[in-house]
């Protein structure tokens, strides 16, 4: 079965992807380690500003790219048993 580029699932993906981008850092920065790197230990003790160039990256791909891959073995297995159905 073939999808035109205007799927509804599409968008949805896309959609999924930009708020798991934006929420993911969001997450990340609330976390205790993270703000302890960012500056807020005891008179910056273990301040450590390379978490920015490290971690921010690869959490901003992961958050944009888990949603996407969950949304893609959802519409698998879902189309997997449209398949099996008479």
């Amino acid at each position: 079965m073939r999808r035109s580029g205007t799927d509804p699932m599409t968008c949805g993906g896309c959609g999924l992807s930009a708020l798991g981008a934006t929420a993911a850092p969001l997450l990340w920065l609330s976390m205790p380690r993270t703000r302890r790197h960012l500056g807020g230990g005891f008179e910056n003790e273990g301040m450590d500003l390379t978490v920015l160039l490290t971690e921010l990256p690869l959490v901003t791909l992961g958050g944009a790219f888990l949603p996407l891959l969950a949304l893609t073995l959802l519409t698998r297995l879902r189309d997997r048993d449209r398949r099996r159905q008479p």
